[in-house]
């Protein structure tokens, strides 16, 4: 697993209110606060850890990582089809 204490030194958000990352929720007029919490990430140098750690750690609120929850459910392995033969 990820850990957070490395990268997290080094974020674009280290020093924005944490609020802006979680919004009351994702759509209506919270949608453009999730645009400008993803702009932050956008220029963020560890958004790859964190969006990792977001990833590993099931986080289902918030932005991580430049994501909103909802895509990182599509990105998790539990949500991905099983692939193979059918019998």
């Amino acid at each position: 697993m990820t850990t957070m204490l490395g990268w997290t030194r080094r974020a674009a958000c280290l020093d924005l209110d944490p609020e802006l990352f979680f919004p009351i929720s994702m759509e209506g007029p919270s949608h453009s606060q999730v645009e400008r919490a993803k702009q932050v990430c956008g220029r963020c140098p560890v958004r790859e850890p964190c969006l990792a750690y977001a990833l590993a750690t099931n986080q289902a609120y918030g932005v991580w990582g430049g994501t909103d929850p909802a895509q990182r459910r599509a990105m998790s392995p539990q949500t991905q089809p099983v692939t193979g033969r059918r019998r």
